[in-house]
């Protein structure tokens, strides 16, 4: 298990996601990312047309006991060498059983496409076990702009990330759309 941490969360080091975005945490669930059946991996580069309507996110050695909370955000808006306006809030979804997708849970915010317009952003999806089932979902997420996953995670009691994974995007142009 251990060996699997290590594995799994140096490329969201050296991706920076561990420090501007997450604290650092041992991944214990693995997590599948995938859109139109092309899975993310850690820092590889997808284009915004691939992405456009939302991944499928299946969650493995979960249990039917327990519930998840999936998060996605952009920490490089407007662009990564100032990005003030971080993070921009693509996806929230509640209350994800375990051993199913994101689909099953309840979407709290919905799913936003990737809209880079300067310089190669991150999208980072994290998952947090919750403590259990959620009654009451956050209502005090009033902007996209401006979310901070540490301090959600730490307001809905969520504790540190269970796995995460990033990809980058960057405009397409006429040129690279090949």
């Amino acid at each position: 298990m251990e060996h699997m941490g290590t594995r799994v969360i140096e490329p969201l080091r050296v991706g920076g996601v561990v420090g501007d975005v997450l604290d650092n945490f041992t991944p214990t669930i693995r997590m599948n990312v995938s859109y139109n059946k092309k899975q993310v991996s850690n820092g590889h580069e997808l284009f915004p047309s691939a992405v456009s309507s939302k991944p499928r996110v299946e969650i493995h050695d979960g249990d039917l006991r327990s519930f998840f909370t999936l998060v996605m955000t952009d920490p490089d808006v407007p662009n990564p060498s100032d990005p003030f306006l971080k993070e921009h809030l693509h996806w929230l979804v509640m209350n994800i059983p375990g051993t199913t997708d994101a689909t099953f849970g309840k979407e709290v915010v919905s799913y936003e496409l990737p809209k880079p317009n300067i310089g190669i952003h991150r999208y980072v999806f994290v998952l947090f076990r919750q403590k259990q089932r959620r009654v009451m979902l956050p209502s005090n997420i009033l902007s996209r702009d401006q979310f901070n996953t540490r301090e959600f995670a730490i307001e809905n009691d969520l504790g540190l990330p269970v796995a995460a994974v990033f990809f980058n995007a960057q405009r397409e142009t006429a040129s690279r759309r090949r």
